[in-house]
């Protein structure tokens, strides 16, 4: 394997940061014309209210149920399953307070997505969703600590962030993912949110290739056909060296990628080095207004 460059960026440094969004205009004097009603401005809500429950959408595998975690022992079982996936399956190297378990400092700021199986109440599938009102709270996105998101600004008040997800190996057939997309989707429509964004993982071992060269070679495809408009491409903090890498191997993105790009996901900017989790993220950008019209008529009925 290929020298790879070590971590260079403490997430300490980040911290609580203003500048991640827009500062508030100035107030000015309001003009009030006569006979006009004054207009009603939608004002984004400080938190959404996650229902305790989604039904799975039509379709669906049989045999699972979506909910929201609503006590800290569904979340405890969505970081169990994080933790086979990334450090049993990926060799991820987690600190984490509790063992084995995939704790982190977003945790406790982000809705816990959840997919069981009905038969033995298994958690099988998981998602965390960061709001904008919690990502506020905590002072950035996970993303903020592996990327430069300054051009995304003018979004963050309708953009939640999606991570950590991951399906138990017996249960990579489609299903479990589709309904997490669909309860994601009815989540964002409620709420009234519009983006989402996040770090999709490559492994550093992917179809047989046990180097940076098959991330090399899936940004350089996706680079030439799915990158995002200029106004809203990101640069990583610590850059996966793909110039000093192989990038001309024919290799197929990972399932959950090319299940992003579907949806109409667009790539942000070249990936970065994770060394804890030995993959190489890109960060991704999705917006509801992007969603083909069947993935749109699928998951939210229009």
């Amino acid at each position: 394997m290929k020298e790879l460059p070590n971590p260079m960026f403490p997430i300490s440094q980040l911290g609580v940061r203003a500048t991640f969004w827009r500062a508030p205009e100035p107030a000015r004097p309001a003009v009030v014309h006569a006979a006009i009603a004054p207009t009603q401005v939608a004002v984004p809500q400080p938190a959404p209210i996650v229902p305790p429950a989604v039904a799975v959408a039509a379709g669906s595998t049989p045999g699972i149920t979506v909910s929201w975690a609503r006590h800290q022992d569904d979340v405890r079982a969505a970081q169990r399953l994080r933790h086979d996936v990334f450090a049993g399956e990926m060799g991820a190297r987690l600190t984490t307070s509790l063992a084995g378990h995939d704790i982190d400092l977003f945790d406790d700021f982000c809705e816990h997505l959840l997919v069981r199986d009905e038969a033995s109440g298994q958690v099988i599938g998981t998602y965390r969703v960061l709001t904008p009102a919690q990502a506020r709270r905590v002072g950035s996105t996970y993303s903020d600590t592996e990327f430069d998101l300054t051009r995304l600004r003018d979004l963050r008040e309708r953009m939640v962030e999606l991570g950590r997800s991951c399906v138990h190996r017996d249960h990579r057939q489609g299903g479990v993912i589709l309904a997490l997309w669909g309860a994601l989707a009815g989540f964002m429509h409620r709420n009234r949110l519009d983006t989402m964004i996040g770090c999709a993982s490559i492994p550093m071992s992917h179809n047989g290739v046990t180097s940076g060269d098959a991330a090399a070679s899936i940004w350089r495809q996706l680079s030439a056909t799915h990158m995002a408009p200029i106004q809203y491409q990101v640069q990583p903090r610590l850059p996966l060296p793909v110039d000093r890498l192989d990038g001309q191997l024919v290799v197929e993105p990972p399932a959950l990628i090319k299940g992003y790009l579907r949806l109409g996901a667009k790539v942000l900017g070249a990936p970065a080095w994770d060394p804890d989790f030995n993959t190489a993220d890109l960060p991704m950008l999705m917006r509801i207004d992007d969603l083909p019209a069947r993935y749109r008529k699928h998951f939210l009925g229009n």
